[in-house]
C-alpha cells in the first residue's frame, strides 16, 4: 500500500521488488495484488478513484443509480479516467458498510448513507480539491439510528427497582422450612432408590463383606456351603 500511495498505483517494478525482498516468486505477490481489490494495477484518478459497492444490500437501497452517476460525470467506462485524468471509477463487493448503503470507498475512506444527489456533489468536490466529509452523509453517528437513539435513553433508578431473587435461593428457603421428619424421610427414600439401582454382584459382594465383618467381630467362623 506504501507504493500504491507514492506512485497511485502498483507497477511491475514494485511487485518485484517486494517479492525479492520477501525471497518469493513474482507470482506469489502477483497473487495477492490480483486478488484483493484495494490494488489497483493501472494508473487510476489522480485526486478520487471510486469504488461503487455493487452487492445486494446496496443494489437494493440504489447502487445502480450511483453507478449512472459515475457513468455520466467521469467514464462511461470502469477504470477509465476523464479527461483531465484526475477521476476514476469501478464496482467491487462488499466493502463491509451494510447497514449504511448505499456507500463508496475513494481510497481508504468511505461516503455512506448516498443519494445520487449527494454522490454528485462529492464528485464535484474530489474534483474541485476540497475536503470531503468523510462517514455517512446524514444525520447519523457511525451506524446509530438515524436522528439518535430510540432505546436506553433513560437510565433507571435503582433504588426503585427491586431485584428478583434467584430461583436457588427460593428452593433453598423451602428446604429449611420443611420439618426434620420430612427431611429425614426423603433422605432414606434416597439411599433405598441407590440401593435398588445397584447390579446384583454388587449387592452379594456387599453382603459377603457385611457377613466377613460380623464373623470376625465375634470370632466366629463362617458357614460353609
Amino acid at each position: 500500500m506504501r507504493a500504491q500511495d507514492q506512485d497511485g498505483w502498483v507497477t511491475k517494478r514494485c511487485i518485484e521488488h517486494v517479492a525479492d525482498m520477501l525471497e518469493m516468486p513474482y507470482i506469489r505477490v502477483l497473487e495477492v495484488a490480483t486478488f484483493y481489490t484495494q490494488f489497483q494495477l493501472k494508473p487510476v484518478g489522480t485526486k478520487a478513484h471510486i469504488q461503487v459497492c455493487g452487492t445486494t444490500p446496496c443494489m437494493l437501497r440504489g447502487s445502480e443509480e450511483l453507478i449512472k452517476v459515475c457513468k455520466s460525470k467521469i467514464n462511461e467506462k470502469p477504470f477509465e479516467t476523464n479527461k483531465d485524468g484526475t477521476l476514476s471509477w469501478e464496482e467491487v463487493e462488499c466493502l463491509g458498510a451494510c447497514v449504511n448503503a448505499p456507500m463508496v470507498m475513494v481510497f481508504k475512506d468511505t461516503y455512506e448513507d448516498l443519494t445520487p444527489e449527494r454522490f454528485e456533489e462529492i464528485i464535484d468536490e474530489f474534483e474541485a480539491g476540497k475536503d470531503v466529509k468523510v462517514g455517512p452523509q446524514i444525520d447519523r453517528q457511525f451506524s446509530a439510528p438515524e436522528g439518535g437513539m430510540v432505546t436506553l435513553t433513560e437510565v433507571p433508578d435503582r433504588k426503585a427497582t427491586k431485584v428478583a431473587k434467584a430461583p436457588a435461593k427460593k428452593k433453598k428457603q423451602l428446604k429449611q422450612k420443611l420439618p426434620l421428619s420430612r427431611r429425614r424421610q426423603s433422605k432414606q427414600k434416597l439411599k433405598r432408590q441407590r440401593l435398588l439401582s445397584r447390579s446384583p454382584q454388587r449387592k452379594r459382594r456387599r453382603l459377603s463383606l457385611t457377613t466377613r465383618h460380623r464373623c470376625s467381630k465375634h470370632q466366629l467362623a463362617p458357614k460353609t456351603t
